[in-house]
């Protein structure tokens, strides 16, 4: 019988299981669900649904407060685990019940909720195995570039809206971000103020950095199966390994039984 910190800190952490695998499908279901809550924010709605959604969101921040302090709580080396790159970004999802809801542009901080989902895209996910590492790649690419322009799109939004018409709602602010990030640049919409043109640079940046960085991956990962011969591995379905291979790099599986 394990003790109730281990049990939490593998339930946590654990998606083969199917309490674990619930756990963090219920966490991934709220992130998307908080990241809706943001988007919808910035559209006219009815002061009751608007006190409604702020229930809903105040519940989350509140499942997520406890979620937080319970991975520190179970963190061997809790040090290590606050300053590592999950910790920070789980910290970041709850900086506005951190520092109080009317922290002005503090609370731009929520936009970077999404990016829990990191956890949910490294080769086995919550969602099921990503059955080769070509496809775990090209998931990382369409992650990464989804993320740039969800949380670049929101942190503009909010500092731009109030001093800027063209920002309007969080559908002008990604326009504006894809239009830039693709290069386009159709001009129509641009931020005013000194924030959303350093957060404008930052995303361009961000994204000549990180995307070209994991196609890199993708392409020497592809280059590398292109001198592999196909031997599916009988446990796992691994179609390619190297032509010498004797087990399953994914799983260890013997090959020469196949």
């Amino acid at each position: 019988m394990l003790p109730l910190r281990e049990k939490i800190a593998f339930y946590l952490e654990d998606i083969d299981t199917p309490l674990g695998k619930g756990i963090n499908l219920f966490i991934t279901g709220l992130v998307l669900v908080s990241s809706g809550i943001f988007i919808a924010e910035t559209y006219k709605i009815p002061i009751e649904v608007k006190q409604i959604l702020d229930t809903i969101e105040n519940i989350i921040l509140a499942i997520f407060v406890i979620e937080y302090i319970l991975r520190v709580w179970c963190a061997d080396r809790k040090l290590q685990f606050i300053f590592s790159l999950y910790s920070i970004i789980d910290l970041l999802s709850i900086a506005p019940f951190l520092i109080g809801a009317n922290a002005g542009y503090l609370r731009i901080f929520r936009w970077f909720r999404i990016l829990r989902l990191i956890r949910f895209v490294q080769g086995t996910t919550i969602f099921g195995y990503v059955s080769s590492e070509d496809s775990a790649i090209f998931t990382r690419i369409i992650f990464t570039v989804f993320s740039i322009i969800f949380v670049f799109s929101g942190l503009i939004y909010q500092v731009e809206h109030s001093v800027n018409p063209k920002f309007g709602t969080f559908l002008d602010a990604v326009y504006f971000s894809v239009s830039t990030i693709s290069t386009a640049g159709l001009g129509d919409i641009t931020p005013i103020s000194e924030m959303g043109r350093f957060l404008t640079i930052l995303m361009v940046l961000t994204g000549i950095v990180l995307i070209p960085w994991q196609l890199g991956d993708l392409i020497k990962r592809l280059v590398k199966t292109a001198e592999q011969v196909q031997i599916i591995c009988s446990n796992c379905g691994l179609a390619f390994h190297d032509s010498d291979a004797i087990y399953c790099k994914n799983c260890g599986n013997c090959l020469e039984d196949v």
